[in-house]
């Protein structure tokens, strides 16, 4: 949801930036030639349907319904967003400890591959659930699964985690595949 938010933002952005040059290039046009036609915008004909517009219409109350529908769903999307941080055991009432779901992965993922027999893992972290893929050119499945997962599970125990994770473990190795 974080990239739905940047992605939003850039877009957002760009459009006033986009729209905030017309205004400059438009107005200097003017400045310069005040008597000729507009340049890019049409802005005289839109000026004199906009004067016979109220503000009760149907036009201003639909793209007023509009703009705020957007806007709602861009504050849900930000709101929504918000950054996916593990929390760990306070060390004083006053201190508040996390860490990042990367690098809980990271810590987990180099425990991993220090392993005998694993040639690669990768592991993806949540503050529920753990997800180990190792790779093995030596071990079967049956043979590696349960040395990892305690290995993980042993891991985690020590790492000072509100909420101990979920652990999965998956072999993928050549030998299973015979």
């Amino acid at each position: 949801m974080r990239i739905l938010v940047r992605l939003l933002s850039a877009l957002l952005g760009l459009a006033v930036a986009a729209a905030g040059a017309l205004l400059a290039v438009e107005v200097g046009w003017h400045w310069w030639r005040p008597g000729d036609a507009p340049l890019l915008v049409p802005w005289p004909q839109w000026r004199d349907h906009l004067a016979g517009l109220g503000w009760d219409s149907y036009a201003v109350r639909l793209t007023a319904g509009i703009v705020a529908g957007a806007g709602l769903l861009v504050l849900l999307a930000a709101a929504v967003a918000r950054r996916r941080a593990i929390r760990l055991t306070d060390p004083a009432t006053e201190v508040s400890v996390s860490t990042s779901p990367r690098a809980l992965a990271r810590l987990v993922g180099r425990t991993v591959r220090a392993q005998d027999n694993v040639t690669g893992a990768t592991v993806t972290a949540t503050a529920r659930k753990v997800r180990v893929r190792a790779t093995s050119r030596l071990s079967t499945e049956a043979e590696l699964r349960p040395r990892l997962r305690e290995t993980v599970t042993d891991l985690l125990a020590d790492v000072p985690l509100v909420r101990q994770p979920r652990v999965s473990v998956v072999v993928d190795s050549p030998k299973d595949r015979r």
